[in-house]
């Protein structure tokens, strides 16, 4: 297939795995995101700040945006995105959390930290 037979969209699959050493200071950047966000209803920014209060992974969530991962890479357009958030155990030792494994299962080829499927 030549490459003007080939599809114009792609998916960037990124799984990020962060540390959370300041929950105090996640908690206040995201509760100033939500507070200046001013084309939120009131009713949902009360929802936003019981939920970043209550839980990380939410206002981690809150601060994370995809758009900002490839809003200035030239040539691009970000179609569609979706994320998610969630707190885990994690030991960076365990065989668990290779992530390359799930890439070679599925045929791609692992080059270094990249992957080109």
């Amino acid at each position: 297939m030549s490459t003007s037979e080939t599809s114009r969209f792609v998916r960037l699959r990124v799984e990020l795995v962060v540390e959370v050493d300041d929950v105090d200071a996640l908690t206040k950047a995201a509760l100033q995101r939500i507070a200046a966000d001013t084309e939120m209803p009131a009713d949902e920014r009360v929802h936003a700040e019981d939920t970043v209060t209550e839980d990380t992974a939410e206002a981690l969530a809150y601060l994370v945006d995809p758009f900002d991962l490839v809003g200035e890479v030239p040539g691009t357009e970000l179609a569609q995105a979706s994320w998610s958030s969630e707190e885990i155990d994690y030991d960076p030792d365990s065989p668990d959390w290779d992530l390359d494994e799930d890439d070679e299962a599925d045929g791609d080829e692992v080059v270094g930290d990249r992957v080109d499927g």
